[in-house]
């Protein structure tokens, strides 16, 4: 009997043996799940952060990420945000109770009606809907997923350059054709108008054109109203979908509804599109998250159907958007004196851009730097785009120890008086390096060319 129980054990620790065998699909148990996934490379302006915060050179600048500075190169939290904020937080009837699945309404609101004007004739038919969102990011990403799922369109054409991030959350919510149109002239440093109105022209019936209207990123170039109602006409006549991404709304001109002029036109020619709207930036909300996402029908029958598709997108991301900055932004905006305080808080922001841009432009010029550099007080908002090759980027990263994107992007808030001169010194220097380099081939292969012209006239001689 004992004999007989233990066989019967030795046969199911063998059968276990097997069956986890089977069940492994081999003897190596020790497999991970993730042994497949590939390591991408690190996130430009995430990567540049990290690198500039490990440097111990006294010299760094950081002109990588785009987050305002003072002169003393430090974040900047306006006055009216940060007095709004302690409202709130006194305020004894606050509640941490979830939000809607759309967010805020007195947010919505107030933040659709800082781009489009209170006196909108969609908003008066209720042909808006807005919804709150994780930024300006969260936003796109949500924009496009719905484009995505529920326009069934799959080609977007995007500014060539642009931001980095726009193409990456184009493709992770199902765009599979994405198409730069020209914006910058690398030559004559301004927008190549001729080139993008040509290149809209050859879009197909139904593609989402995706715009930034004020303070463009990264050239810091806009079009003029002449070129918005040529790019708008374009868009109408080819039956094209604008879908606008307004991320620096006040920091083209110091006066957000100036900077809006682009999408209100639109508006007004009855033409459809998304907006995808942030406060990080123009009230220094940044790590708060604080985003808008407006939709404009043709019809309000649309509404309900439009706002449910979005309630499921939301609900299956993160249920539904953080309260208390949005409370922020709402007390902000209604309030006519904190208003008032913020637009000339962004006007003192902006008019120091632009005297670090003149600066920058004069320091060049009294170095003689070769090239034109007029084009960088020209520009507008928190970029300006160089026009610098990548090599040379490269060197005033490693050599001099300034943070800036390889496409030649910087952040000019990261400018100062005290680092300014350093700054202007070491583009001249690196653009000089390349000049002189330049010209010492161009010599080499003058030389031979006459060289060669040599051999061929003593062989005729010869002959």
């Amino acid at each position: 009997m004992l004999k007989f129980s233990s066989y019967s054990l030795l046969s199911k620790l063998n059968l276990f043996k097997y069956t986890s065998r089977d069940y492994c699909g081999s003897d190596d148990c020790e497999k991970s799940a993730f042994e497949n996934i590939k390591t991408l490379p690190p996130m430009g302006v995430s990567h540049l952060t990290n690198l500039f915060q490990e440097d111990k050179n006294d010299n760094k600048v950081n002109l990588g990420v785009g987050v305002y500075r003072t002169e003393e190169s430090q974040s900047y939290i306006l006055p009216v945000v940060k007095k709004c904020a302690l409202q709130l937080v006194e305020n004894p009837d606050l509640n941490f109770e979830y939000l809607p699945v759309l967010g805020n309404p007195e947010f919505t609101k107030a933040a659709t009606e800082l781009i489009l004007g209170k006196d909108c004739k969609a908003i008066e038919e209720k042909r808006i809907v807005g919804v709150q969102t994780i930024s300006g990011s969260g936003a796109l990403r949500i924009a496009v997923e719905f484009i995505s799922q529920h326009l069934k369109k799959r080609t977007c054409y995007m500014s060539n350059p642009t931001w980095k991030n726009h193409s990456l959350i184009l493709k992770q919510a199902g765009f599979k054709t994405l198409k730069g149109y020209p914006y910058w002239n690398a030559s004559k440093r301004n927008i190549d108008i001729p080139k993008l109105l040509a290149a809209l022209n050859e879009a197909n019936q139904g593609d989402v054109v995706l715009l930034q209207p004020s303070a463009h990123n990264p050239t810091g170039m806009d079009p003029t109203k002449r070129q918005w109602k040529q790019i708008a006409q374009v868009i109408k006549e080819r039956n094209l979908f604008p879908f606008f991404d307004v991320a620096y709304q006040g920091f083209a001109s110091g006066d957000p509804e100036r900077d809006t002029w682009a999408v209100r036109y639109f508006v007004k020619e009855g033409i459809e599109t998304l907006i995808a709207q942030s406060f990080s930036k123009n009230m220094g909300l940044y790590n708060e998250r604080v985003g808008n996402l407006i939709v404009v029908l043709k019809e309000a029958k649309y509404f309900e159907a439009v706002a449910s598709q979005f309630t499921i997108i939301i609900r299956t991301n993160y249920s539904n958007p953080p309260a208390f900055c949005s409370r922020v932004v709402a007390k902000l905006l209604t309030d006519e004196n904190h208003k008032k305080e913020w637009i000339k808080t962004i006007g003192e922001m902006v008019d120091r851009i632009k005297k670090m841009r003149k600066a920058l432009t004069n320091k060049l010029k009294e170095l003689e730097t070769p090239g034109t550099w007029d084009h960088i007080e020209k520009q507008c908002g928190m970029f300006s785009f160089l026009g610098l090759p990548p090599n040379q980027c490269h060197k005033l990263l490693k050599e001099k120890h300034i943070y800036l994107l390889n496409c030649g992007r910087i952040n000019v808030c990261g400018l100062n008086l005290n680092n300014i001169d350093y700054v202007a010194k070491s583009i001249d220097e690196v653009v000089r390096q390349e000049d002189s380099l330049r010209k010492q081939n161009d010599q080499v292969k003058c030389h031979e060319c006459v060289t060669e012209d040599k051999e061929i006239e003593d062989k005729k001689k010869i002959n």
